[in-house]
């Protein structure tokens, strides 16, 4: 039997399994991992962004967790060798409306305890000469990474010190008594003490094998991005983000420095049809009826109908989704948005219709449940899994 069994192989799940040997090397520790290896769905799939906490409510886990992070990150690349640039983030304003959006930013950043500098439009422009903006925030420690090498760093990791993996093994079911958790899974039994479940997209149903009625349902959103030509591969020097609507659960539309030195623009939110649907044409009946069922997602659609609809207009018809960038960056054209790998977002939806905003964990006796774990997740795995090894220390009287 295990001490541990942790579900999911993304980088919160790697994280949390490489530090819990760390803290208690004797205990025995498993990942169980549906794919064929590390961080096969949101790590993989996002704009490998290292946040800085611009945005987050202040005191809240997420702006915490992502402060944190941000240092934490980058140590651990520079422990393992792994490639990671400080570029910068620049926020731009494109209008008197946005400017005092972004007062409100500047004082959140704060708040927040970012180091961060006002930038007036020439200072602006002298920073970004494709960029066109009336003011901005720059925000130096936001920085940029290959999310998926990270992770894959803290899976040698953690086997290097006595860990095992087993990939290709799906949990099919879950059964927790006074003593231990077993998980029936595609490749056999797995007995554990405890459980710690990172699992995502699937987090829900996790919580729902536990036998609980979760009190909330996970939404996916597809983030769809594109891919600029190779020669447009030097038109930012920053990673340069629109002024948020704060009415709005999404940033909008960004471009971003990838580590391979290639740039992108997105994403877009669109709800996806499948959990794990990151194309346009993938659709599953039994994922679309669990998600329209369940009244608190039905909420947030209704509420957000017409930015919603302006989202799937952008997402079939490529001139809607270029104006949103061409607001900052006027030069781009529709032959410059070319195809990229788009991204699925896991958000918890709460019955009342209101969209998660924290990290939620949901505990029993034996187990503790990431259930909501969107950006700035990857920036924050590393505090995420300390916190999840204090509450688990706590919890089970670890010693």
């Amino acid at each position: 039997m295990y001490d541990f069994l942790i579900i999911g192989g993304g980088i919160v799940g790697m994280s949390t399994a490489m530090q819990l040997l760390g803290r208690f090397p004797d205990k025995k520790v498993v990942v169980l991992e549906k794919e064929s290896g590390p961080a096969h769905h949101q790590t993989g799939h996002n704009s490998g962004v290292i946040h800085a906490g611009v945005y987050y409510t202040p005191g809240s886990l997420k702006a915490k967790f992502c402060l944190e992070g941000n240092r934490n990150t980058k140590e651990f690349c520079q422990e393992n060798g792994i490639r990671y640039d400080e570029c910068g983030k620049l926020l731009v304003a494109t209008n008197a409306l946005e400017m005092e959006r972004m007062k409100a930013l500047w004082e959140r950043t704060e708040a927040n305890g970012l180091e961060r500098y006002w930038l007036s439009a020439d200072e602006l422009r002298e920073r970004e000469p494709n960029i066109t903006g009336i003011g901005g925030i720059f925000v130096p420690s936001s920085g940029i990474v290959n999310y998926k090498e990270v992770t894959e760093a803290m899976a040698r990791r953690f086997v290097e010190a006595g860990g095992e993996v087993r990939y290709s093994t799906e949990v099919t079911a879950l059964y927790e008594s006074a003593s231990e958790v077993r998980a029936h899974t595609s490749s056999g039994e797995v007995e554990a003490r405890y459980l710690i479940s990172c699992s995502g997209l699937m987090a829900d149903r996790v919580v729902s094998m536990l036998g609980l009625e979760p009190e909330f349902r996970i939404c996916p959103f597809r983030g769809e991005y594109y891919l600029l030509p190779a020669e447009h591969n030097q038109i930012v020097n920053h990673l340069i983000y629109p002024i948020p609507d704060p009415s709005m659960p999404f940033l909008g539309v960004h471009l971003t420095r990838m580590i391979d030195g290639t740039v992108t623009v997105g994403p877009n939110a669109v709800l996806a049809w499948k959990r794990e649907g990151y194309n346009k044409t993938d659709i599953s009946l039994k994922d679309s009826i669990e998600t329209l069922a369940y009244p608190g997602i039905r909420k947030v659609l209704q509420k957000n109908l017409k930015p919603g609809l302006i989202e799937l207009k952008n997402s079939l018809f490529k001139g809607g989704y270029l104006k949103e960038v061409q607001k900052y960056c006027p030069s781009l054209t529709k032959a410059d948005l070319t195809p990229y790998p788009a991204g699925v977002r896991a958000q918890a939806v709460s019955r009342d219709g209101k969209l998660v905003d924290d990290f939620l964990f949901v505990k029993t006796a034996r187990t503790i449940n990431v259930c909501n774990a969107p950006s700035p997740a990857a920036t924050s795995a590393l505090p995420i899994g300390r916190y999840i090894i204090a509450e688990a220390s706590a919890q089970f009287d670890l010693a």
